[in-house]
């Protein structure tokens, strides 16, 4: 539809928009570059955000985003509220809605939602629910890697007309930065040392480097650097994370400081905020690290596709290990399902010493710098 010159402000302030990813914090994270380049593109527009309210304080701060409409539990546990959500999203009379998530959950509120066009990847059963169905592709093409690459297809049928920005951002407050900087003073960090964050445990055990490995790993970055190491654990896993404490070398324990923690995920953001580089398992702190501009060390469970999440990966800021670059006889022609019913098994075969060197060179070039 052309848009006269005159008309054109009037249009993208009239116009609503709904981007929907209701996941966890990478996922809602790297999600949020299609809320950035939305606002490129229609600064004047309503932007606003479905997510999982255990993830909005990812989102805090983003002046992309208009509102940030929570998905909560009560959505998922009652039918009458979740009707109640959709129709509240209905009477918005939305022009737009990208769908990041596309699930059971997002599909009855697309089918509710009476928006004008509707945009979601391209998957059996379901294209009927949208306008445009975009290909759910398989292999990266870049080194942005599939996460961020599937988000930034969702905005090719809508032709915009501005330089994409495919890095998601997140957002600090001068006040979060000094409440961290406090934090750093009063734990009495070694100022003039780099700081390390250790990525210690997954979401879940699956997802969790074996607890002695990766004392193995953090040994290694204590012998031959000159730092000072955090660790980042929720209240529930503290026993794991003494328990990895107590397992490192006397020496190592010297540089880790224990208790300091952010209190919630706002203060943890701060504190990763001071910190130079982060090293550990795949999960949400790592993609919180990368959108603060923090260089990366991954260690992959063997049943996530590295392909995905193995994103910016430029061998030198950001570089990641999985065990199917060591031993993929160990994994071919293996589902993810059997992959994931195999996945502490395959651990085991995982050892440090397989990528040692490549831990080594990276910490060299971070920390040379």
């Amino acid at each position: 539809m052309y848009i006269p010159p005159s008309k054109r402000e009037v249009f993208f302030y009239l116009m609503k928009i709904l981007v929907i990813q209701q996941k966890m914090i990478g996922d809602v994270l790297v999600s949020s570059i299609i809320c950035n380049n939305l606002r490129l593109a229609y600064p004047d527009a309503q932007i606003d955000y479905l997510v999982y309210e255990s993830t909005t304080p990812v989102l805090e701060g983003n002046p992309n985003i208009d509102t940030i409409i929570r998905f909560e539990e009560k959505h998922r546990t009652s039918k009458r509220e979740f009707l109640n959500l959709a129709l509240k999203i209905r009477a918005t009379k939305y022009d737009l809605l990208i769908d990041a998530y596309s699930k059971l959950e997002s599909w009855l509120i697309v089918l509710l939602s009476e928006a004008k066009r509707k945009i979601s990847y391209k998957k059996k059963g379901r294209t009927f629910l949208y306008t445009d169905n975009v290909p759910f592709e398989e292999f990266p093409k870049t080194n942005l890697g599939l996460a961020i690459e599937r988000r930034l297809s969702l905005l090719e049928p809508l032709h915009l007309s501005v330089k994409i920005d495919p890095l998601p951002k997140l957002f600090v407050t001068p006040e979060e930065n000094q409440h961290a900087i406090a934090l750093f003073e009063k734990h009495q960090l070694i100022r003039n040392r780099k700081t390390v964050m250790i990525s210690l445990l997954g979401s879940e055990k699956l997802k969790t480097y074996p607890l002695n490995y990766i004392t193995s790993v953090i040994d290694t970055i204590a012998d031959n650097n000159d730092v000072n190491i955090l660790f980042n654990y929720f209240p529930k896993q503290i026993n794991d994370a003494k328990t990895v404490f107590t397992s490192c070398k006397p020496s190592t324990q010297k540089k880790i400081y224990f208790d300091l923690l952010g209190g919630d995920l706002r203060s943890f953001i701060g504190v990763l905020n001071q910190c130079d580089l982060i090293i550990g398992n795949d999960g949400g702190a790592i993609n919180m690290a990368k959108a603060l501009g923090k260089p990366s060390f991954i260690i992959f469970s063997p049943w996530i596709e590295k392909k995905i999440w193995a994103t910016l990966e430029d061998g030198i800021h950001h570089m990641s290990v999985h065990l199917n670059d060591y031993k993929p006889e160990l994994l071919s022609q293996k589902t993810e399902k059997k992959l994931k019913q195999n996945a502490l098994t395959l651990y085991k075969e995982f050892e440090p010493k397989l990528y040692k060197e490549k831990l080594k060179s990276f910490l060299l070039n971070i920390l040379s710098k």
